[in-house]
């Protein structure tokens, strides 16, 4: 009856833990700004879209975009049709709810294989990885893609487990791979098919590969593939049609014109990708592989999607850490499933008071990086505060795990929770940092200094990725590409964004500063 009553808490706490996580992430969901790298750039191309009223193809100020399929752009044009704007809290849902999704999944997954403690311990970890986390806030397809991988994967291990194959997971298996492809490109299509041809010759059932890629499969694929090329065709014709399917595919594939990186890029970004569980997840899957555990299908199923999907990735020529996002899942459940067994050993528990450890430095490192000059700008109370945190964390989990005798799993799920609520805290701090992330705020001075001069003349100069301010502008900015200031200085009429440091070229006295920018009037 006592188990029964510890289990039924621990459920509830796991449950409650989804409720925690997101509104730790509220601060960040409400008061970002968007990043000029891709955010920004996203919401310009969506909004061009909008305009030209196109919906299978992109361009992004004249120029085709085709690398990215139209699923994502989907939702962001919605947001902007239905609030009128482009808001954070929204945009990132498309992000946050696959991240959800993606980690109930893999928890109904296990649920015969691990004990609730576990279960609830491997749900945190996941939610709080690295990368993964930053994932469930930011305006990328990554996670949405993910999200229908993992649900492919799922319909295909159902269908594997069960002597006769439901009709409906039949159907979800392919329309689940398309919507993958459909949201970020044919990463979607390649881990799902890798992943169960490595698991299906591992386990010596090579020859049902066609009970699963059968005749539906490719059917419902290829009617996908086609409806969206001929869309395709009919609004931007063959050139956009051959740079989406050669040019954005095989030529990023074989000789990467972006993100090239070399073959074992993948195997230094996989250690702060999931940090700050990298030693505990990587020590138990080659624990677990040195000693050949892989006893039941599921652990071969979970090991053969991470190594096949981490491999055939590293084999393709354009590389991000984001890239390697639908192993993680995977990684992360494997290592959970031995934990188990590996939970009095040595090695395990020094592991653990190593990760520990790293939290409880987080203060006194923090303190003598904000003492530098160049991080002057981060000094806020909320990072302080979530350093604290972050030391309180690592202190309490070993005294818990130590002293309290409590479980592993339980020192593991205290360093998860003080994580989530270091979030939390941090969010607090966006809106002093905002001017170092996005251009929100000096798009802002700009038209207010326009306004003020009667000059409809807005020009960048020296700035990163000044682009796509036009989400801010409601029009195209005008960069100035010369690095000869007598020749900026001849824009006259012109309000003129900046560098901060670039000030002195300037009239100082009537410049506007906004964090590390300023704007000046050019008379």
């Amino acid at each position: 009856m006592k188990s029964l009553v510890g289990g039924y808490k621990v459920k509830q706490s796991g449950n409650l833990y989804y409720l925690m996580f997101c509104v730790a992430l509220l601060p960040i969901l409400l008061l970002r700004d968007f990043t000029p790298d891709n955010e920004l750039r996203y919401l310009s191309i969506a909004d061009e879209a909008l305009r030209h009223h196109t919906f299978f193809t992109f361009t992004n100020h004249g120029a085709v975009y085709a690398d990215k399929p139209p699923l994502y752009f989907w939702f962001v044009m919605l947001g902007k049709w239905f609030l009128g704007a482009h808001r954070m809290w929204f945009l990132s849902l498309d992000s946050l709810i696959p991240a959800l999704v993606i980690v109930r999944t893999m928890d109904k997954w296990v649920s015969t294989e691990m004990d609730q403690e576990i279960r609830s311990m491997a749900q945190m970890m996941l939610l709080t990885a690295g990368l993964f986390a930053g994932l469930a806030v930011t305006l990328r397809m990554d996670m949405l893609m993910c999200m229908f991988i993992v649900l492919a994967l799922r319909a295909f291990y159902c269908m594997y487990t069960s002597p006769d194959i439901n009709k409906a997971v039949a159907w979800q298996f392919p329309i689940y791979i398309f919507l993958a492809v459909f949201s970020k490109g044919m990463v979607g299509l390649l881990v799902p098919l890798c992943s169960t041809l490595v698991f299906l010759l591992w386990t010596g059932k090579i020859r049902q590969f066609g009970r699963y890629w059968g005749a539906r499969t490719w059917c419902v694929l290829i009617v996908g593939f086609l409806l969206w090329f001929s869309a395709v065709y009919a609004e931007a014709g063959k050139e956009y049609l051959n740079n989406l399917l050669f040019h954005q595919t095989i030529d990023r594939a074989v000789n990467s014109f972006h993100h090239k990186a070399p073959f074992y890029y993948y195997g230094i970004s996989v250690w702060y990708s999931i940090a700050p569980w990298s030693l505990l997840v990587i020590g138990l899957l080659v624990a677990a592989a040195t000693r050949k555990l892989y006893a039941t299908d599921l652990q071969r199923f979970f090991c053969s999607v991470f190594i096949s999907t981490f491999v055939m990735l590293s084999c393709i020529s354009s590389k991000l850490q984001v890239y390697l996002l639908p192993a993680f899942p995977f990684a992360v459940y494997l290592a959970a499933l031995y934990l188990q067994r590996f939970k009095r050993t040595t090695w395990l528990n020094l592991l653990f008071i190593i990760t520990a450890a790293l939290f409880v430095v987080v203060l006194p490192v923090a303190l003598f990086a904000l003492s530098l000059e160049s991080t002057v700008y981060l000094r806020h109370p909320a990072v302080y505060t979530a350093a604290f945190a972050m030391t309180l964390t690592g202190l309490w989990a070993l005294w818990n795990r130590f002293r309290m005798k409590r479980t592993l799993a339980s020192g593991l799920r205290t360093l998860a929770l003080g994580l989530t609520c270091t979030l939390f805290i941090g969010g607090w701090a966006l809106p002093a940092l905002n001017p170092w992330i996005g251009y929100k705020a000096l798009c802002r001075a700009s038209l207010d200094m326009a306004r003020d001069k009667r000059t409809d003349r807005i020009a960048v100069w020296k700035v990163r990725r000044p682009d796509n301010m036009d989400v801010y502008l409601g029009r195209p900015v005008d960069v100035i590409e010369t690095p000869d200031v007598k020749e900026v200085r001849s824009h006259h009429h012109t309000v003129l964004m900046v560098r901060q440091r670039d000030l002195k070229y300037f009239d100082m006295e009537k410049a506007s500063v906004v964090g590390p920018f300023a704007v000046v009037y050019l008379k």
